[in-house]
């Protein structure tokens, strides 16, 4: 047999068993592809781990710490006019850096921050030659993804963007309002509701607590909540506006995750870490500090009354306050005024109040509606005049949507108010995404169901400083002593703790003079709170259940407490440095507050009596021989 007729006879014979092997197996698969990213340190923290399925072309990302799972493997994806990149897509490669950014807070858990983060950039292509581009970023405390778009991909129709848990994971939810002012309740992962839920949601895992955010929200975008069927456990991104207008290159808002034990969790700074540098270059006067709003105490008619601001202004400079906040009444319709005028300012005697409390070293901020600022001629109207009467903040209320046209509104307004150097608490509003790292103006938000509700439980206040208040300043306004409601209404030491566990830029203190003075260790204890912190550090808690927070200024350790269920004794460890501690306790005794100095060394046990549904408040300072309180005159 010639050679050449023996090599087409192996050919042939090759070629058949070739197909052959296709019949009976299919065609070949694409073999699936996966990357691993990790964050700076690489012995701790979560690990994130993307893969990209070879058949269907879809991501899907999966996080684990400690080798345990967080979050199952999760869709990743997003869908515009021109093209669905949740699938079909091809790896075209990946760029990774390490980011180090040191930044100073103007407010919030600690003012010295340092953000280390492990950054990759995943290149792929989709369907029609569409490009997608994935920033996946991991800390030590967290996982973060958003999705990079270049220009031409038109706008946005939706995520396919969710997290799935494990099942059975403990899960603390709010359902969603656009105000975000509902209580958190616990269920389970798969077994929570079918509905919608406020895109700050914790759960409990094998490998750790993990809180689902946002960050880097602006009017570039729209923001997420979180979508769930009943009996599954996996929450589904879903956006406010059902088109999300987008005219050229576009970075969405950060998926995060917050990942670790229970302190790490609430002791992050995540979300800012992920958000923008300052965009103000000169925050000289940006000044935090407690103020008194009274408004829980007198209502519209105290806002309207020049002589009972007055008062107030005393009270607050006797106190040491650095702000009086007047609230809704000061001011007549603005559509039978002309603020144009140069006498406009007659009809408001906000500038007198200005002045008097200005002699008194006390500052003026005021409440205002949204509607009355939301377009830019309104904004040119009021804003320069109320930096011209020398106020220096503004509340601003009732927003209530957070789409992406209110967050265009969002970016206007930060611009104005810094602009004419104007502190600014946000009510009615979203909640915080790193705004405050951007704008440190924002010196607080709403967002949350706060005193002034009338539907408070216990257990939502010891779930707020593991929810809420891990993602930004809260204003929640505590200290309506006065008001019968209130969950802790047995237990004015809680009441006093809140002050502390609940961390606000502008701690508005919602009482009324009457009942501090008649409550002068409260008064007294009120009267020290610190305008920022330095550190917090959890000592003991669980959602729902118990929450003791300690927080540094200076030398001093301000340390707050809340707690569900019956009268007991609580053992809270002293997680501070090594040494002796003085721990100037305020409790609830038979007859009212009561004070208990305690020396304990650090890392010792605290026990503390606290009422039904009560809480504690406590000064700790280092001790030596003769000091018998954490006081300063």
């Amino acid at each position: 047999m010639p050679r050449s007729y023996r090599r087409s006879a192996v050919a042939f014979l090759l070629c058949g068993v070739l197909a052959m092997t296709l019949f009976i197996t299919g065609p070949a698969q694409a073999k699936d592809s996966a990357w691993t990213v990790r964050g700076p340190s690489p012995h701790s923290g979560p690990l994130a781990q993307l893969r990209l399925d070879g058949a269907s072309g879809a991501l899907t990302l999966q996080v684990s710490r400690g080798g345990r799972t967080v979050v199952e493997p999760s869709p990743v994806g997003i869908v515009t006019e021109r093209a669905d990149l949740s699938h079909g897509l091809r790896y075209l490669g990946r760029h990774d850096r390490t980011v180090v950014e040191r930044y100073r807070s103007t407010v919030g858990k600690q003012r010295s921050r340092t953000a280390r983060m492990t950054e990759t950039h995943f290149r792929f292509r989709g369907g029609g030659n569409a490009r997608l581009d994935l920033v996946v970023r991991a800390s030590d405390d967290g996982v973060a993804y958003r999705y990079d778009l270049p220009s031409g991909s038109g706008d946005v129709l939706g995520e396919t963007s969710a997290f799935t848990l494990p099942p059975d994971a403990a899960a603390w939810l709010g359902d969603y309002r656009k105000d975000n002012e509902n209580l958190f309740k616990e269920y389970t992962a798969a077994t929570a509701p079918t509905g919608e839920y406020m895109a700050q949601a914790l759960f409990e895992t094998a490998g750790g607590y993990a809180l689902i955010a946002e960050s880097d929200l602006t009017g570039r975008y729209s923001a997420a909540r979180l979508i769930h069927q009943q009996g599954l456990p996996t929450y589904r991104i879903g956006l406010w506006d059902e088109r999300v207008e987008s005219d050229g290159p576009l970075s969405t808002p950060w998926r995060a995750l917050i990942v670790g034990d229970l302190p790490t969790v609430t002791q992050s700074t995540f979300t800012d870490d992920l958000a923008p540098a300052s965009r103000v270059a000169d925050t000289s006067w940006i000044r935090p500090g407690p103020a008194l709003w009274t408004w829980l105490a007198g209502g519209k008619p105290a806002g309207q009354s020049l002589s009972m601001q007055q008062g107030y202004v005393d009270y607050a400079a006797q106190r040491g306050w650095p702000y009086v906040v007047v609230d809704a009444g000061w001011y007549f319709d603005p559509d039978q005024w002309d603020v144009t005028d140069p006498d406009w300012q007659r009809n408001s005697w906000i500038p007198r109040l200005v002045d008097y409390a200005r002699e008194r070293h006390v500052g003026i901020q005021v409440w205002i509606h949204h509607r009355d600022l939301d377009t830019a001629e309104e904004r040119e109207q009021w804003l320069p005049t109320l930096e011209r009467w020398g106020v220096k903040g503004v509340k601003i209320d009732f927003m209530g949507s957070e789409s992406q046209e209110t967050l265009r509104w969002y970016d206007e307004i930060l611009k104005d108010t810094a602009a004419h150097h104007l502190l600014v608490n946000f009510h009615g509003s979203t909640i915080p995404k790193g705004i405050q790292r951007t704008w440190p103006q924002v010196m607080s938000m709403e967002g949350v169901n706060g005193e002034e509700k009338r539907t408070n439980t216990p257990q939502h206040l010891a779930t707020l400083p593991f929810t809420r208040n891990v993602i930004g300043s809260m204003d929640f306004t505590p200290g309506a002593f006065h008001r019968p409601q209130r969950p802790n209404a047995a237990s004015d030491a809680g009441e006093v703790g809140l002050s502390v566990l609940y961390e606000s830029g502008i701690q508005n203190l919602a009482g009324t003079p009457e009942s501090y003075d008649a409550r002068p260790l409260a008064r007294r204890f009120l009267e020290q709170i610190p305008a920022t912190w330095d550190r917090t550090q959890l000592l003991a808690g669980r959602p729902g259940e118990s929450a003791v927070l300690a927080r540094a200024s200076g030398s001093r350790w301000f340390i707050g407490g809340t707690f569900t269920g019956p009268a007991h004794t609580a053992e809270v460890p002293l997680r501070l440095e090594p040494g002796r501690w003085l721990v100037d306790l305020i409790l609830d005794g038979p007859d009212g507050l009561v004070r208990k100095p305690t020396v304990v060394r650090g890392g010792q046990t605290l026990s503390v009596p606290v009422a039904a549904d009560g809480g504690f408040a406590a000064i700790a300072c280092r001790w030596r021989p003769g000091l018998s309180t954490c006081d300063r005159a």
